[in-house]
This record gives structure tokens, sequence and C-alpha cells, in this order.
């Protein structure tokens, strides 16, 4: 007969499923594989665990756990890559408390713990997630030179988008082809409502070529953000997999956009310019960029707290890096620079506010994603224009890369161990 673990062995099999448990509700909540680390590295040293090992990729973690000569490796998957800030606030709490608390804390009171957080509700339900992703929409379609009809196009076509992909992924339906659906509704509804304006004499054509922010809350924010973040960590097997991730995200909702464009005779033309004073479209600007993030924020169930910090940071990131691009400075430095700064904003906020500093600087970042040029490059490569593909390709993604390696460098800056390795 083997033998029956003793007494410490059961106790290690137990903290141990505890640590990885605390790692799979971080991972599945969206954050980047050093804070699922660092959140397992807390609690495990709080247990009384010698030394805690972690292996983590997109949807897998292996875990193992050191106690004198004795060891316990545990492998375990998330079905399901998702984003929800209030989980990833909740989680790093606990694993700040466990590690400053001077009495001992117990696997029943960690499990408890762990219990509160995975039950915990969303924040909204279907039809106000979809409405923060409408408002986001929205206040993008300004900020890409949109009037009152591409904002209010965005908003619906935000809207019901966002509720189609969670009632897909609510009912475990493939990622891929969620966000598929979603954009294909997205841009549906956008035209409905643009059509609308035949009811007031205004010309459609003219307002058709904003479908594209309809669709920009799929970019995948989250993922592309904490893909460069681990990279920067030199975790590349995390960091690769989230970047892959990402781009077939993108791809899925671009090849939707280029269906719904390729059957309704459409092309993602820039909008014309507006003809406003200065210091008019600058002051829409701000409202629009803190809309735009405090709205994504949301609808990441943030809390409002989150919502208005994120949405202040990006408002004056993004108006340094309108600013930067209006004296000539190339869109990919404005974005670092831009990056840098929300990152430093953040190290400020996020210990004041007791919030995770991810939670307030992906959505500050997510404005100066270029969702609109990624959309453009798939339509130029679907149409067969090499030229255009390449040209807009190149530039968006020089300056998606930008925006976490100024995150990176505001890390490595304001925290020792982003700045050395030991």
């Amino acid at each position: 007969m083997p033998a029956q673990p003793d007494d410490d062995e059961l106790l290690l099999i137990q903290q141990s499923g505890v640590v990885l448990r605390a790692g799979l509700l971080s991972l599945s909540a969206g954050t980047g594989s050093y804070r699922v680390k660092e959140t397992m590295r807390k609690i495990a040293g709080a247990l009384g665990i010698d030394r805690h090992h972690a292996q983590v990729t997109l949807t897998e973690i292996t875990s193992t756990s050191h106690r004198g000569r004795s060891f316990r490796t545990e492998v375990a998957e998330v079905h399901g890559v998702g984003v929800n800030a209030a989980r990833i606030a909740a989680l790093e709490e606990l694993a700040t408390w466990v590690r400053s608390t001077d009495r001992p804390v117990g696997v029943p009171e960690l499990t408890a713990a762990l219990d509160m957080i995975e039950r915990e509700p969303p924040r909204f339900g279907t039809v106000l997630n979809g409405w923060w992703a409408g408002v986001a929409c929205a206040a993008f379609a300004f900020l890409i030179g949109g009037g009152p009809f591409e904002v209010v196009g965005a908003l619906a076509g935000g809207w019901t988008g966002q509720i189609a992909r969670r009632l897909l992924v609510s009912r475990h339906g493939n990622q891929f082809g969620a966000t598929t659906v979603a954009a294909a509704t997205a841009c549906a509804t956008y035209l409905l409502a643009v059509e609308a304006g035949r009811l007031i004499g205004e010309p459609v054509a003219a307002h058709q070529a904003g479908y594209v922010a309809a669709v920009l809350f799929l970019i995948p924010g989250f993922p592309l953000v904490t893909a460069g973040l681990d990279l920067a960590k030199l975790d590349l097997s995390a960091g690769v997999a989230r970047l892959v991730y990402a781009a077939l995200i993108a791809v899925s909702a671009g090849l939707a956009v280029w269906a719904v464009a390729l059957v309704l005779g459409l092309s993602p033309d820039p909008l014309p310019s507006r003809d406003l004073p200065l210091a008019a479209l600058v002051a829409l600007q701000a409202v629009a960029s803190f809309v735009g993030v405090a709205g994504f924020a949301l609808m990441f169930n943030g809390t409002g707290r989150m919502a208005a910090a994120a949405g202040t940071i990006g408002m004056i990131a993004n108006l340094l890096r309108l600013e930067l691009i209006r004296v000539d400075l190339p869109p990919q430095a404005a974005a670092a620079i831009s990056a840098l700064l929300v990152g430093l904003l953040a190290a400020i906020a996020g210990p004041w506010l007791r919030v995770p500093r991810i939670t307030l600087t992906v959505p500050a970042v997510l404005v100066m994603v270029p969702g609109v040029l990624l959309y453009r490059a798939i339509f130029a490569v679907s149409e067969g224009d090499a030229g255009a593909a390449v040209g807009t390709i190149a530039q968006a993604a020089l300056v998606t890369m930008a925006l976490p390696i100024g995150l990176a460098v505001s890390r490595m800056l304001t925290d020792r161990r982003w700045t050395f390795d030991r």
C-alpha cells in the first residue's frame, strides 16, 4: 500500500491548494502574470510556505510550494479570458492584508475570503455594462473627428455590440466567435442609427465612415498592455501568449467589420475635419477623453473611484498626446511619453486610493490605442491594397508598442522590483 501523508504533508497540500486558487482567480480577472505570481507569493508566505514558484501562461498555472524537504506541484487552468477590475482589486487587497497582519492566517480563513471574492457578482448587469461600452465608443467617435450623428451611432453600436458579446460569453460561447458577432452587431446598429438621419433630411453617406468607432470597445486593451509588461519582465511564455490572443481578437473583430463593409459598400475613410476654435476643441477633447476612459473602466467592472481616477489620468495624458502630435512629434513618441505620464500618475493615485495600478493604467491608455488604424489595416489587407496595408500596420504597431513601453519605464522608475532583478 502507498504511504499515507503525515499531518505536515496534508497541511502543505491544503495550503498549496489555497495559493493556487488565489492565482487562478487573479488570472481569470485579466491581470498580468507578474501580478498573479506576486499575489500567490504573498499568500504562500503568510501561510508559512518556505518557497513558492509559479509558471503562468494566458490560461494555465503550474504552482510549486516548498516546505523543508517536502514540495507540492499542481497544474490548473482557467476556462475563459476576461477582465474584472473589482476582483483584481479585491485579491490585491487580500494579498496585502495577509502579508501585513501580525496574527497567523489559516487555510479556512483564506478559503472563506476567496469564496467571498469568487461569489461577488458583476457590479453591472448586461444592459448597463453594454451602456458603458457604448459611452466609451461615443467618446472615441468624437476624438477621431465625428460629429453628433457619429457619436449617437457609436453609442448605439457599442451598446448593442457589448450586450451581444456578453450574452454569448456568459453562455460559454467561443471568444473569437463572440467577438465576430459583437463587431457585426455594432456595425449594423451604427448604420441603422445613422440611417435614421434620413427622417430629418440628413445626408447619410456623410456619416457612414464613422462606423469603425462603434467597434472600438473590442480593442483587447488588457491583453495588449499586460503582454507588453510581461515581456518587459522577460516572462516570455505569458507575454507571447497574451500578445497572440490580443492579435487574434483584433483580427476577429476586424474581419467582421470588413465583411459588413463589403456587403454594404463602406470604407473606413477619415472623417472630415471640424471647424472649431482651438480652445473649444481642446475642451471637448478633454471631456471626451475623460468619458471614454471612465466608460472603459466601468465596462471592466471597475468601481466609481477607479473610473474617476482613470478618467482624470487618461484625460491629462491624452491631451498631452494630442498636443504633442499637433506640434508634429511622431505619434509613437507622443504615445510613449503619454503612457509614461499615465504610469507615473497611477503610481501616485493607486496607493492613495488603494486600488491596483493596472486598473487605472489600462483604461487610461486605451484611449490612445490606434484602433481605427488597426481596422483600416485589416480592411486594406482584405482589399489587396498591399502598400496601404503595410504602411498602416507599421504605424499602428509602432504606436501600440509605444504604450506598454511607456508604462514599463514608469514601473522601472517607481518600483524597485522592476528596476532590479533581485
